[in-house]
């Protein structure tokens, strides 16, 4: 089992590094034809991994369990507006697009979050506060 998690916690601990792995397997793989399939192909894989790195440096930073419920609140409001202007623009909701919407919100979100956090949380530990 732990052979599994590892590569799992390293991928949350580095999520560049997951981010560069899909774009160029998916990149090389397709014949380097179609860069947009594979930049979105990696950035919705990261997705994953930013939402556990943001959740954990989170309860690092703040000392609270709440990071990841609060990522999840913040996902289902967006996806509740997105959800509401699609139906008030179209008259139906487009589940399929609203949540590739959401999910890629999140992830520049949780990248932006992700570099704040660990921004914040690098200065008191070197400074041994």
């Amino acid at each position: 089992m732990n052979i599994l998690l590892a590569p799992f916690i390293f991928f949350s601990a580095v999520p560049i590094v997951p981010f560069l792995l899909v774009y160029m397997i998916h990149y090389i793989w397709n014949g380097r034809r179609d860069r947009r399939r594979s930049l979105l192909l990696a950035v919705d894989v990261t997705t994953v991994f930013l939402i556990l790195s943001v959740s954990a440096l989170f309860k690092l930073i703040f000392a609270s369990g709440f990071g990841f419920y609060l990522i999840v609140l913040l996902l289902l409001i967006i996806g509740g507006l997105i959800g509401g202007a699609q139906n008030r623009m179209k008259g139906q909701v487009d589940v399929k697009r609203l949540l590739r919407a959401v999910w890629r919100l999140a992830f520049l979100g949780a990248g932006l979050a992700y570099i704040v956090f660990v921004i914040i949380g690098f200065f008191p530990y070197i400074l041994g506060v």
